[in-house]
């Protein structure tokens, strides 16, 4: 159970560094193109899922 708690931990922490990436890469949304709304989509989507991974992790953890 903690080797899995490792993985969500692991993909938490991708989540993370892809809403930071994505906040870099658009000027913290300032310069996105013209149709890019997943830009907004993804500023939403990412740190809810690094949440919810991390969570499902810490439970994971302490089950293990």
């Amino acid at each position: 159970m903690r080797a899995f708690a490792i993985l969500l931990g692991l993909c938490s922490a991708f989540f993370v560094f892809y809403e930071a990436r994505l906040l870099v890469v658009t000027g913290f949304l300032q310069h996105t193109r013209a149709g890019g709304q997943g830009a907004y989509i993804g500023a939403v989507v990412f740190p809810l899922l690094a949440l919810a991974l991390g969570w499902a992790a810490r439970k994971a953890w302490r089950r293990g």
